[in-house]
């Protein structure tokens, strides 16, 4: 499951309980954060499984950040197990949002999505380059974020959508870089990601893009009335992040040199979004 990776789900599930509109079930928002956990374990597990199959895993160089747990080259006997539980997972995600549909209809289309991302990501989504890029940022930030409100409040306001940017951006960017190490591999077994098609040091550029754009969301969230200052908080990690894109165009091709920057970003991507949501819940408006 790769269970400290969770922690991202938990925490965009917390500030889109942080933006969501009074008054706010405790037992509505427990199910949702059951829910976004399930999703994000299953997908993991499901990625686990299909790298295994794929023969991926047998050949990347694995790094705290990438290269798969290697969980299943060491024991190929749990293969089965590892696919039936994330399944299993997936069923329980889509039972909890059946259930949160009664109170919140319009949660339909963000379920639909959350499903179709969990299922195709590594079998189909992973081959499409752009797809690639956008597909953790759309799960964790309008889906899960944003989602979050929706289950709520039973809408996602203008300041749902402006802040699930931010998440979104953030969560693009970490599964970026993390893909620096696996070029190759990556390229054997067909998948098509932009570090291989434009290059590491393109998709560095590209990553202090992503970067800007975490920061320019809540800000024009506040600019446009739709999120109160106290969102701004999350600009505490503003130096955090030029560490991160300073050190990924510095040692796009080293990777050694490169992973206490993808640790940063990691904690980067956990600490911007955890900084809002703080700022949302207790920094007076």
């Amino acid at each position: 499951m790769r269970l400290p990776f969770l922690l991202l789900a938990g925490v965009c599930v917390a500030l889109g309980a942080a933006v969501a509109a009074p008054p706010r079930d405790a037992f509505v928002l427990v199910l949702v954060a059951v829910g976004a956990l399930a999703a994000h374990a299953a997908v993991n597990l499901l990625n686990e499984w299909h790298d295994f199959r794929s023969g991926l895993d047998l050949t990347t160089s694995r790094t705290p950040f990438s290269g798969g747990s290697g969980a299943l080259p060491a024991q190929p006997q749990a293969a089965a197990g590892v696919l039936a539980l994330g399944v299993i997972l997936l069923v329980l995600c889509t039972g909890i949002g059946l259930w949160l549909l009664q109170r919140s209809p319009a949660l339909l289309p963000y379920g639909v999505a959350g499903v179709v991302l969990v299922v195709a990501y590594t079998p189909w989504i992973t081959r499409r380059p752009w797809l690639c890029l956008l597909a953790p940022g759309l799960g964790f930030g309008p889906l899960m974020t944003a989602g979050t409100a929706v289950a709520l409040s039973g809408q996602a306001g203008a300041g749902a959508m402006w802040v699930s940017l931010m998440p979104m951006a953030l969560a693009s960017g970490l599964l970026l870089l993390n893909q620096f190490p696996d070029v190759e591999a990556d390229r054997a077994a067909g998948r098509r990601h932009l570090p291989m098609l434009r290059g590491r040091p393109w998709a560095a550029r590209l990553l202090a893009g992503l970067f800007l754009a975490a920061y320019a969301a809540p800000l024009g969230g506040v600019l446009a009335g739709a999120l109160p200052p106290g969102v701004m908080l999350c600009a505490l990690t503003a130096p955090l992040a030029v560490a991160v894109a300073r050190g990924a165009q510095r040692h796009p091709d080293d990777i050694p040199a490169l992973l206490p920057t993808m640790g940063r970003n990691v904690a980067l991507s956990l600490a911007t979004p955890l900084l809002a949501a703080i700022g949302l819940w207790w920094v007076p408006a």
